[in-house]
């Protein structure tokens, strides 16, 4: 039988997108706002674009999905990927238009990028490197490369260890967050061409 691929919609602006590299990886994907159909899934893929305000509250405006999320992870323990502005739902908080509070799996905030160099634009857009940190060289689903990312906060941890990747725009900006079977990428693994789907077909075959 087939993984059960949970893809929570709760009105991401990159869910289609995700949905499609998902599908072109070779998952069979569930788009879901269903905490039942979360609770029993083998994977959960959380997208993201936007503020991180109201992804935030788009998430948290489903009854019950961030109790299934949490029970399925970290007590299931199945594999998660956050995608963007999933990725920095993993957080604490986040700063933009006012705080707002995170999932909170991932110690951290996410800030506006404020570069010392008034060359370096923000948004943060385009194709840049991802660069592996030493201690996350043998994880088995990032990987050096080019990416593509679009954003204007970024991920600040607290704990260097949960810090898979950097990326480098006028200062280092965290690429990629992991601890334990959970994974968030700053990138779009979905505009990231051979590189983005290879990054998905690893997730796919990761039994953390």
């Amino acid at each position: 039988m087939a993984e059960v691929i949970a893809l929570i919609d709760y009105g991401a602006g990159n869910l289609h997108s995700v949905h499609n590299a998902l599908k072109a990886a070779g998952a069979d994907v569930t788009v879901t706002a269903d905490p039942f159909v979360v609770r029993a899934a083998d994977r959960i893929v959380l997208p993201g674009v936007g503020s991180f305000k109201a992804c935030a509250e788009g998430l948290r405006a489903i009854p019950h999905m961030v109790e299934a999320m949490t029970e399925r992870v970290h007590v299931g323990g199945a594999p998660f990927l956050g995608i963007c502005v999933g990725m920095q739902l993993l957080a604490d908080r986040g700063l933009e238009h006012g705080e707002s509070p995170g999932l909170g799996w991932i110690a951290g905030e996410v800030r506006l990028i404020e570069p010392t160099d008034a060359s370096i634009k923000v948004p943060h857009m385009g194709w840049n490197d991802v660069a592996i940190l030493p201690h996350a060289r043998n994880h088995p689903v990032i990987a050096e490369g080019e990416a593509y990312f679009l954003h204007s906060y970024h991920f600040a941890a607290e704990n260097g260890a949960d810090v898979a990747a950097m990326t480098d725009h006028g200062e280092g900006l965290v690429a990629a967050v992991a601890r334990g079977n959970v994974l968030g990428v700053q990138f779009h693994p979905e505009k990231s061409q051979s590189y983005g789907l290879a990054v998905l077909r690893r997730f796919l075959e990761w039994y953390p």
